[in-house]
């Protein structure tokens, strides 16, 4: 009998009013992969990793977490799944008043019971694993935006957990930051057997990192899966909305409120030559 997925979400829907952002959304993760969520701004990424986190939920559908539904959970028992999972925000959400090390101990005071020795020692060692070693008694104001994403990390990882979400890791990074980033969840993933879930928009993060990737549409297509597969699966799909987001395409099946030629138009102020017509 093959391992029971870590996360299985089937037939997931969620309505605002008259507005539908998530409809329909089927999908597995398995224990050891890195799934990437990608798609355009406006087209449901995070409020489904929401969803998938228990802070949200759905209008119908189903979430299972490490087997068990989550979506009808009280907040008891929804405390006890949410300690198998670390999360890790897109702006690091650290507290400007606490210490590196008092940001990374807090799910181990809040969570665990441990003594204030062993504390100090997991919190070492987390910063350790993302190459902060000496910084637990810097502030976060003292310490650059790409540092603050790492005592983020290490705060996510300061349960064990079993499987990471991450929203936006990448955001605000430069080039060199974003493949120290992308090389741990890497690591983690790889050598320690975590599973991650990553909402991203940064192509070059996503096909470094993922072994799935799934997208999710945008306009009449909105809060759809419109592609699932591997990376090479994903870079040769034949769906053109697919490759004009992978491209970062202007023009292409889903517009923009102006297309290029109108922008460009507007912001030189010189008219694009009219169309050619026929001789008579």
């Amino acid at each position: 009998m093959s391992e029971a997925p870590v996360l299985e979400v089937r037939d997931l829907v969620r309505r605002f009013g008259r507005r539908t952002v998530l409809n329909g959304i089927s999908f597995t993760v398995h224990k050891g992969e890195t799934l990437v969520i990608m798609g355009g701004s406006g087209c449901g990424k995070s409020t489904l990793l929401r969803h998938l986190v228990g802070v949200m939920r759905p209008s119908s559908g189903s979430i299972r977490l490490f087997g068990e539904e989550i979506t009808g959970l009280a907040s008891g028992p929804l405390d006890a799944v949410r300690r198998r999972f670390g999360m890790l925000f897109q702006s690091g959400a650290l507290l400007q008043s606490l210490t590196v090390g008092e940001n990374v101990a807090l799910p181990l005071v809040e969570h665990g019971k441990l003594d204030a020795g062993v504390i100090d020692l997991v919190v070492k060692m987390k910063l350790e694993l993302v190459g902060l070693t000496g910084f637990e008694h810097f502030y976060p104001a003292e310490i650059s935006g790409g540092m603050r994403k790492r005592v983020g990390l290490a705060r996510a990882l300061a349960l064990d957990p079993e499987l990471l979400f991450s929203d936006e890791p990448t955001s605000g990074l430069d080039p060199i930051m974003t493949a120290v980033v992308d090389e741990l969840t890497t690591t983690l993933t790889r050598k320690l057997g975590m599973t991650a879930v990553v909402v991203t928009h940064d192509m070059t993060s996503a096909f470094r990192i993922a072994s799935r990737m799934i997208m999710l549409g945008a306009g009449k297509r909105q809060g759809t899966i419109i592609a699932e597969g591997t990376p090479d699966a994903i870079r040769t799909h034949p769906c053109p909305e697919v490759q004009q987001f992978i491209r970062g395409e202007a023009d292409g099946p889903v517009p923009l409120r102006l297309s290029k030629d109108d922008y460009i138009e507007r912001l030189l102020g010189t008219p694009r030559p009219a169309p050619k017509t026929a001789e008579l």
